[in-house]
């Protein structure tokens, strides 16, 4: 299986900095491409969440150039191990994290979400409100956001539409760097050959719809690497267009 990879960031209308960070990485193997990419939301109105944001990225590339490698060459690679080493990076981080803070005597944090593609199979690590969507002839969200309004749609209290418009929609219950412990999500599954795999910061996704990303950046628009970016910043410039005041990230992946 191999991979296309294409990105687009933006601060936004608003924001002076901006606070999201990303990183795509391919790799040739001798089980043919890994993909890894992850998009981290630094905690808006937060001092420097773009330095919590930077400094996970680097941490978790560090990770696919060191010990991912390191698995590939020993034929090591595992399922569990992998969910052993993400699990303990990112706890890491968020002590590291939240120790910088203490020091400067400031409050950041992070989201993270992170996809290996590796022998047919997909991985994610998840903590907070960016997402991860697999598209295919539907759009389908895998990961789930750790928020106080998703919690409130999970207990009957609010409905996906209120949320959408609730003063609460940005309260994480946990993030890296500003949470007493983090308990990521892991999810796994196959690759869909010829699917489309975004990730995304939550600035990137409240003003358009699952239809219109699909007429974008679905897998029947992506043909080519051209076309992939050029759906990419259509999107974005529409998310601005419509008041979006976040930042905006998006990676798109096409797989082959």
């Amino acid at each position: 299986m191999r991979f296309s990879a294409v990105y687009n960031t933006d601060v936004g209308i608003k924001k002076k900095t901006n606070q999201d960070s990303l990183a795509i990485k391919i790799a040739e193997t001798p089980d043919g491409q890994a993909l890894f990419s992850l998009v981290c939301d630094g905690m808006g109105g937060l001092a420097k969440g773009e330095v919590a944001s930077k400094e996970v990225i680097c941490a978790f590339c560090n990770w696919f150039d060191q010990q991912f490698a390191e698995m590939v060459k020993n034929e090591s690679f595992s399922e569990g191990a992998l969910k052993y080493q993400w699990l303990h990076l990112a706890v890491d981080m968020n002590e590291k994290i939240k120790a910088y803070g203490e020091q400067n005597g400031i409050m950041l944090g992070t989201t993270i979400s992170a996809i290996l593609m590796y022998r047919g199979r997909y991985y994610i690590v998840h903590v907070g409100d960016s997402r991860i969507y697999q598209m295919s002839s539907t759009v389908q969200q895998l990961t789930a956001d750790q928020t106080l309004v998703a919690r409130e749609i999970a207990a009957g209290r609010l409905t996906p539409e209120q949320a959408e418009t609730d003063s609460r929609r940005s309260v994480l219950l946990q993030c890296i760097g500003a949470s007493p412990v983090v308990e990521p999500d892991f999810v796994a599954g196959d690759i869909q050959a010829g699917a489309t795999y975004m990730i995304c910061s939550d600035g990137f996704r409240h003003k358009i719809s699952n239809d219109e990303i699909m007429s974008k950046i679905g897998p029947a628009a992506c043909g080519t690497e051209a076309e992939m970016e050029d759906g990419c910043k259509f999107l974005t410039e529409l998310v601005k267009y419509r008041k979006e005041t976040d930042n905006i990230t998006v990676v798109l992946i096409k797989t082959e």
